[in-house]
């Protein structure tokens, strides 16, 4: 389950999002350009920090501004394909799937297939 009720100010604009997910799996984020995806995204994978509220995956807070809980993104265990390439161009696909030191040689195939990658 995701629970994830934030606001962040920015200077000129206000993001406020809630929501609960309560079958994680393959989730969706849509909305016109410039309504906050990005933002929003960026808040749950702890690369932006909310100005006030909580963020909660599975029972376990990764956010809190009133506990002053900020668990760092390399510690939430969550996955982030970005829209646009960012690769390392020096490595080559393999290798940069490895890179995070989570995934095992022999789930490359899996993770590939999962990605649309695995003729890559």
């Amino acid at each position: 389950m995701i629970s994830f009720n934030v606001t962040k100010k920015y200077p000129n604009i206000d993001i406020r999002a809630a929501f609960d997910i309560t079958n994680v799996g393959i989730s969706v984020l849509f909305g016109v350009s410039g309504s906050g995806k990005t933002s929003i995204i960026n808040m749950l994978a702890g690369l932006v920090t909310p100005t006030a509220g909580h963020i909660e995956l599975c029972g376990r807070t990764l956010f809190d501004a009133d506990k002053k809980i900020n668990i760092a993104p390399e510690k939430r265990n969550i996955g982030y394909v970005f829209q646009d390439g960012r690769l390392f161009p020096h490595m080559n696909v393999r290798k940069n799937l490895l890179y995070a030191g989570r995934a095992k040689a022999n789930d490359l195939d899996n993770i590939a297939k999962l990605l649309g990658i695995d003729n890559l």
